[in-house]
Order: structure tokens, then sequence, then C-alpha cells
């Protein structure tokens, strides 16, 4: 199949020089996140359109496997999928995806094109209590006939609960038809992609939809608020995730994990820990309060205690760090290692048993096995300049 991903929007509402899709949720671009759930699917074409910005969001996200087209200027959802038509090959169906909408699943994005088959026009839906601001499925004898835009809504299409998520999979060959016929009479003067759907109605193919396993899927981002609201649902999902695995958290709500977070079994993590980069966590390893780990593997029964930062670092079994310690890149320690209050290690060997308890600093060293290093212990490469 084919999959668009639009991404030319300026998120006026975010009042910042980023582009909206560039923003990070849990250390990542929205947009980066729509990519890899793309990719989960394996399409045969990805294309990014773009527009605010400039070139910041192709050179964000560059990879072999995508192709980008430029929305200049911007004229609506329609518009913005006209200008990938190029990219689209018409003997697969062509799904349509948002930058800014990046919690999507990959489950519910398979339910919607296994319901779409090869030549239907397939709409994921969602029901909503107060569907205000949302497109409306207007429905006859229980068959969609048509979306209709809130500002071009009457009383009675109003009071629809069932709205447009905006996430579709059409048939290519007549996509790229019925784009060709869309109008910008409308109370935003913009080309509406959800016009498709009447169109379709109207040539008799028939409009499906499917919905996903939860609302939050299908949430968009408009607005520092409510990136931050999403950040909180990504968060709790992982944290719920590691819960299930046996991991135990001290308070679920104060978890960040911002890349890959792989825990063993009996492993314990305290409140406001972030997590960056990749992170292993071995079996019956604990993390202290106000810790910040990036890209480091941690062995067993090591325990890291409050207020420490570790990065690009390997930490022995039954290692004991902290707390107020700092493991810097290249920092490899072995078992039973104690590296305690307010010593830093950087790019050195520590190998077993070895201990600096306090107030050191083990820059570029080779130490070996059972070497008490004191406090105000300097070891470091000094050229000079």
């Amino acid at each position: 199949m084919n999959v668009v991903i639009l991404a030319a929007g300026m998120g006026k509402r975010m009042q910042s020089a980023l582009p909206k899709v560039l923003h990070p949720l849990a250390g990542k671009p929205l947009l980066a996140h729509v990519i890899d759930t793309a990719r989960a699917l394996s399409p045969s074409a990805l294309c990014v359109i773009y527009g605010h910005g400039g070139e910041a969001v192709p050179q964000a996200v560059a990879a072999a496997d995508l192709s980008f087209a430029k929305q200049e200027p911007q004229l609506g959802t329609g518009h913005a999928v006209m200008q990938a038509v190029p990219h689209l090959r018409d003997d697969a169906p062509t799904l349509i995806l948002y930058g800014d909408v990046p919690l999507t699943t990959r489950q519910s994005l398979q339910r919607l094109l296994d319901s779409a088959g090869a030549d239907k026009l397939a709409v994921l839906t969602v029901e909503l209590d107060d569907p205000t601001g949302y497109g409306r499925i207007v429905r006859q004898d229980g068959r969609i006939v048509g979306i209709v835009e809130q500002k071009d809504a009457d009383d009675a299409e109003r009071a629809i609960r069932e709205v447009n998520t905006g996430i579709m999979v059409a048939p290519t060959a007549q996509l790229k038809q019925w784009l060709t016929t869309l109008s910008n009479d409308n109370a935003q003067r913009e080309y509406y992609l959800t016009d498709i759907v009447a169109r379709a109605v109207a040539d008799g193919v028939p409009v499906v939809s499917a919905q996903p396993g939860a609302v939050w899927e299908t949430l968009g981002v408009n607005s520092k608020v409510q990136l931050a609201e999403l950040e909180r649902i990504h968060q709790r999902n992982i944290a719920n995730a590691l819960l299930e695995q046996g991991v135990t958290l001290a308070d679920p709500a104060r978890l960040d994990v911002r890349g890959e977070l792989v825990c063993g079994r009996d492993v314990t993590i305290d409140v406001n820990c972030v997590f960056e980069g990749k992170v292993e966590l071995e079996d019956g390893v604990t993390i202290g309060a106000h810790c910040v780990i990036r890209n480091a593997r941690i062995a067993r029964g090591a325990s890291i205690k409050p207020f420490c930062h570790i990065e690009d670092a390997t930490v022995g079994a039954a290692a004991q760090i902290g707390p107020y310690a700092r493991l810097r890149p290249g920092t490899e320690l072995a078992e039973d290692v104690h590296i305690g209050n307010f010593v830093e290690v950087k790019n050195s060997q520590i190998a077993a048993h070895s201990k600096a308890n306090h107030l050191a600093y083990v820059g570029d060293a080779t130490v070996g096995s059972r070497v008490n290093i004191g406090a105000g212990t300097i070891t470091c490469n000094y050229d000079g300049a």
C-alpha cells in the first residue's frame, strides 16, 4: 500500500518557531512516531507532505524509504494529498495519516485497512461526548453518505456524535480522480479531503468505517496543552506495560521513558526517573528517585541510589552507585564496584570490588580490582592547553 502523512501545518497555537510536527513526544518528534507506526505496516511507498518550516521537516526525518512533497501554499487537506499523487501507485490502496496524531496504533490501522480491502473507502471514526470542532459522520440507513465539517454543519448534523478522525484508506486510482473534482466552496475556502466521501457514494464505491482501540489514539496536537496531555497518556501506557511485565514502579504517573527501556525480573524504579535512548536494567536492579539514565546497561542486582546521572555507561552486577554520582560516556564498571556521592567517572574502566566512595574524579583511567580511591583524588589527561 501507499502511505501519505500530512505534515505541512504551521501550528500557530504552539507559539513556537519549531514546526508543529517536530515538537517532541517522549523525546521523539511527533512526526517520527507516525512514520514508525506507518513503517510497521510495511508500505510500498511512504510520502510525507511538508510545508511550514521549509526544509527543517525533511531534514529531521530523512530516510531512504521516505519521499517528500511540498505543499505551498497550504490550501487544505485535499490539496495536501494532491501533492502526493506522483508518488502513489495505482495498484495499491492509499492510507492517509497525520503528522500531529502520534499515538495511533498499528493494530487500529490494520483494522481500518482490513475493512477497506482493495476497493472500498474506509474511514477511522470515533464517538465523542463532545464532538465540537470535528467533522460529523452522516449516515443514511446505517451507511456513510458524507462527512460535514463543523463550520458547514446545520443543527441536526452538529448533534451527531460520531466524528471523522481524518485517517482513511482509499483505492488509489479513484482517489486521484476524486481529488481533481474537489472544490473550495465552503466556510474555510479550503479543499477538504473529507469531500471525497460524497464522491465515493456518487460513484457507487462502498464507504465503510473502523474504530480505534481507544479514543486517545486519534488525538492530535494543536497546542502545548494538548502536547502535554498526550505525553502523559503515552507515558502512562508505557508504565502500564512495564507493570504488566512485573516491574515495580513507586508511582506510574512519575516516570518518563524517552526511548527504549528493557527490564528484567524484579526491577524496582522509584519516582521521577528519566530514561533516554536505550536503557537495559537486568534482573533485580533498583533505581532510586530522581535518576537520569541515558544509553546504559545496568547489570543484575545493581543498586543506583537517588540523584544519579548515567550516560553511555555500563554498570556491573551488584554495583552500588550514588547517591549523587555521575557516570559519563565510556565508563565501564565491573561487578561490585562502589561509586559514592559526588564522584564523577569518565572514559574509565574500573575492575571488580574497587571503590571510590566520595568526592573524586576518575577520568581516562584504568583501575584494577580491589582499589580504594580516597576523597579528593583526581585522575585526568591534561594537555596543558
